[in-house]
């Protein structure tokens, strides 16, 4: 007489046990430990279970700033990372809850400074550090583990241009030959095989996406190109700065790093390699009295006998099929608030009024398509995940 095993689960003592079923026979169950005790164990039992399944094991370093949070609350409903390692080190023995409340009701491991971390138990690594400080703490973590970096970090590939603008030399040039641009929807093969990842910065993602596609094709001339930009409060970081103060920062717009913000030579470095000669930008960012979102608003000369109809079709060519980039219909304007929370960047491109120039909207989340969103868009690449995995969240509005 054949027989069916099955398997039940005793949540109490979390162990498995065994019984038979005879085939034909009326189902009776026997088995042992004993039973559950409340609904919230079997609760806490199938947090526990989801989270043992979980196919890659996933550490945050800096995960007490806004990017690092952000990480937190996107790989929440990912079904295929587990957050086994969190750093911090001014926060080092807290809870991801007790720093920011909104994420209390995560059951993840207390933060621990890096000179404390354990990376044995993980698979990948998101670096959410400060620009500047990265740079050593990747090139000292062992072998393996996949990385994203959303520092500046490893984001120019010249590491003179990097000592010009932030600073200080570059201390780990060796490994800023291995590392790839992660402009995720323009260098998606080079990111699957990649291991090093330097995530883009807020703005050059906003300003890359739109103007790449018009610069491949020629549509659009390289000289004369205006970037007028516009970012939330939280693209400046959680670190108390005086510049940053609520009575600082509220009711007016605060022109920032004019002709000299980090940025540039990123955005310059996308948008040559897209025409395969030097191209320079004029490049203005503001301050706006909203904790998240980014517009930049791009002027272009367009080419002899190019026409707006030109390139608002080369951009719907480029990103039809794709989840994150999103040309509206001719005459919608984006704006901030329709792309608050999620990964999208929406855009447009509109008429000016001087002949032969073209303007071009773009928007996205700062937080989110413009770092830990983007980052999290990698990282499924790299681990040959769907790339929307954890990523399906829809704007937040109002």
């Amino acid at each position: 007489m054949s027989c069916l095993e099955l398997r039940a689960f005793s949540v109490d003592f979390g162990c498995l046990s065994k019984f038979r079923v005879k085939k034909g026979s009326g189902m009776r169950f026997f088995v042992k430990g004993s039973a559950v005790s409340s609904p919230q164990s079997v609760q806490d039992a199938s947090l526990r279970m989801e989270k043992s399944k979980k196919a890659v094991r996933v550490g945050v370093l800096g995960a007490s700033g806004y990017t690092g949070s952000e990480i937190v609350r996107l790989l929440a409903n990912h079904p295929h990372f587990g957050i086994t390692l969190m750093t911090a080190d001014r926060k080092a023995g807290q809870s991801i809850g007790s720093v920011f409340p909104h994420l209390i009701t995560q059951d993840l491991p207390d933060m621990v400074a890096i000179k404390d971390a354990d990376f044995s138990d993980v698979d990948a690594v998101f670096c959410c550090l400060p620009h500047g400080t990265t740079q050593e703490v990747i090139k000292g973590l062992p072998k393996g583990p996949k990385i994203v970096d959303l520092s500046a970090d490893f984001r120019l590939r010249n590491v003179d241009e990097y000592e010009k603008w932030y600073g200080q030399p570059h201390r780990a040039a060796e490994l800023q030959k291995e590392a790839i641009y992660g402009l995720t929807e323009v260098s998606r093969e080079e990111i699957k095989n990649a291991w090093l990842v330097a995530n883009p910065g807020c703005y050059p993602t906003s300003i890359q996406l739109p103007l790449v596609p018009l610069i491949k094709e020629r549509l659009i001339s390289l000289e004369n190109i205006i970037i007028d930009a516009k970012s939330g409060v939280s693209g400046a970081g959680r670190g108390a700065k005086e510049a940053n103060l609520y009575t600082e920062v509220s009711e007016g717009i605060h022109a920032y790093g004019i002709t000299n913000h980090r940025h540039v030579p990123e955005i310059e470095q996308g948008l040559s390699d897209a025409s395969q000669c030097k191209v320079t930008v004029s490049f203005t960012p503001h301050l706006m009295p909203m904790s998240r979102g980014m517009q930049s608003t791009i002027y272009v000369e367009m080419a002899q006998g190019v026409t707006i109809d030109d390139l608002y079709k080369q951009l719907a060519s480029t990103y039809e099929g794709e989840e994150f980039v999103k040309v509206l219909e001719k005459g919608a304007v984006p704006h901030t608030r329709n792309v608050r929370g999620s990964n999208y960047c929406f855009m447009n491109v509109f008429p000016d009024r001087i002949p032969g120039r073209a303007i071009i909207i773009s928007v996205i989340d700062n937080l989110v398509k413009g770092a830990s969103g983007q980052a999290l868009q990698n990282l499924n690449l790299m681990m040959g995940f769907p790339e929307n995995a954890g990523l399906q969240y829809q704007p937040l509005f109002p």
